[in-house]
């Protein structure tokens, strides 16, 4: 019996040496932290940037991170946005600090490279099968949708200072993958507002001529009663909390947008 105790001993102590230990994270973008939590990552976050929704300290911004708090928090990773120029990073990375500059906007392809250098980083053993599955969930998910060829603008509001997804910008493609097609010319993001070439939202759904206005809010703004375009137009609002962030949230969003299948299947009826 004492045998048995102490070899279930050794092998527990040995299955727990074997767990690699929480590293201590700061998170400088709401996007990187909604990719550590998918990960299961949240408990080991320690600093977050003044824009992220999560209880922990702030460290400022992706231009203008905090090098002072950072320290503080004596994190064993800092991972933040390839906005951060490269000397501000190094700058404000502690010494024994590890920081990494992370994409995402470009591609669905930079959001599966974030997933395995974060999970090679704080050594997730099956990261690879993880990033593999996530291009299979969201590859499958988007090509149920079936959006028939439509031709779509992808608005981030009405109101404020709205801006539309060019082509190479990750919702782009991701609309893509789910059979629409995107009118806008802009190569990535086109804001919309006096001074610009088309300043106003009419101007530019007259312009480009989408046959669905996709518009990343909740609830449907009063300011959207004052587009008035020349073609009919139908406008679908979606949770911008699960498209707006090129992180794993993407998933939830490309559910949310299936149960709108009949808002563009029913005008071929």
């Amino acid at each position: 019996m004492k045998n048995l105790l102490l070899i279930t001993a050794l092998l527990l102590s040995t299955s727990l040496a074997a767990e690699p230990a929480c590293p201590r994270i700061i998170s400088q973008s709401p996007y990187i932290t909604k990719t550590l939590q998918w990960l299961d990552l949240e408990s080991c976050i320690v600093g977050v940037s003044r824009y992220d929704k999560l209880e922990r300290p702030h460290t400022g911004g992706v231009l203008d991170p905090d090098g002072e708090v950072i320290a503080t928090l004596e994190p064993d990773l800092l991972f933040t946005s390839d906005w951060t120029p490269v000397e501000r990073l190094a700058a404000i990375t502690p010494e024994g600090t590890r920081s990494f500059r992370l994409g995402g906007f470009a591609s669905m392809a930079e959001i599966e490279v974030n997933l395995r250098l974060i999970g090679h980083e704080t050594r997730i053993r099956n990261i690879e099968a993880r990033g593999t599955d996530f291009h299979r969930q969201w590859t499958n998910l988007a090509a149920q949708i079936n959006g028939n060829n439509k031709k779509v603008l992808l608005l981030s509001a009405c109101s404020g200072t709205p801006y539309s997804f060019g082509q190479k910008r990750w919702l782009s493609e991701l609309f893509s993958h789910a059979g629409f097609i995107n009118v806008e010319t802009a190569e990535k993001i086109r804001h919309i507002r006096p001074g610009e070439e088309l300043a106003t939202l009419s101007t530019l759904i007259n312009e480009l001529e989408p046959e669905l206005l996709f518009i990343f809010e909740r609830k449907q703004n009063k300011q959207c009663a004052f587009i008035k375009p020349k073609t009919p137009l139908t406008i679908i609002n979606l949770d911008g909390d699960k498209f707006l962030h090129p992180a794993p949230t993407l998933l939830q969003g490309l559910r949310e947008l299936a149960q709108h299948k009949g808002q563009w299947q029913n005008d071929e009826q």
